[in-house]
């Protein structure tokens, strides 16, 4: 039955996503705390952080996920063309730190970020914890755009990305999908639909495909190699 659970700082146990309110869709919990076992607690059962700045922490879990089946990301003609001529080079891992603090910086529509100190504090710690990672890309040694997640159960969690020049963050997350192919990762998720991510091929999962995925991925070996490197590009 839906119910909005009150979380403390003592116990990290989330209550089942099945629970998360029809109205706003997926809201399960508020409160308790940033710590690395709560968000990883909470990313291993398909739970996500999602909060303005000054609202308590509030927890998602909505009815429909949107994510990304790698072997399907979708490449335009345009975006091939693009691709074939541009000098943006891909990395992970690289400058995890810049990569969040850019994407925390407020959007140009004005609307700000959900992104706050705390928050870029404990994904800066997940990802010295090995659970967090970034994608860079440059262009002549500047960053110019990117993302980060969080990989777990054999699935990366999309987060937030930034771009400053033109299909920046489609590249990374082009490179970051090739990646992942290679090493049979099938999912990005990317929490809620938007258009742009259903032009690179997004589709709706259920809530308990999306929870029956992680579950089934979750003894899956780590195969890939997250220390930073280039991956894609001149």
């Amino acid at each position: 039955m839906p119910q909005l659970t009150m979380l403390n700082h003592n116990d990290i146990i989330f209550p089942s996503p099945n629970n998360a309110l029809l109205e706003p869709d997926g809201l399960l919990a508020m409160g308790g705390d940033l710590s690395l076992e709560r968000l990883t607690n909470a990313y291993r059962q398909g739970i996500f952080p999602w909060f303005n700045e000054h609202d308590p922490i509030m927890w998602w879990s909505p009815s429909l996920r949107c994510v990304i089946p790698t072997s399907q990301f979708h490449v335009s003609k345009s975006f091939k063309k693009f691709l074939n001529k541009s000098r943006y080079k891909v990395s992970i891992n690289k400058d995890f730190k810049r990569v969040i603090a850019h994407c925390k910086i407020t959007r140009k529509d004005g609307l700000g970020t959900w992104i706050n100190q705390d928050m870029e504090n404990s994904y800066n710690g997940l990802h010295l914890n090995n659970t967090a990672h970034s994608v860079e890309v440059w262009q002549d040694d500047e960053l110019i755009g990117g993302l980060y997640g969080v990989f777990i159960n054999n699935t990366f969690c999309g987060e937030s990305m930034f771009s400053l020049l033109p299909n920046a963050s489609k590249t990374a997350l082009y490179a970051l999908s090739m990646l992942l192919i290679k090493h049979q990762v099938p999912l990005i998720d990317c929490q809620i639909t938007n258009p742009h991510l259903t032009s690179l091929g997004a589709i709706e999962m259920t809530r308990s495909n999306f929870i029956e995925h992680l579950n089934n991925n979750k003894n899956i070996a780590n195969t890939i190699n997250w220390k930073p490197r280039d991956i894609y590009g001149a």
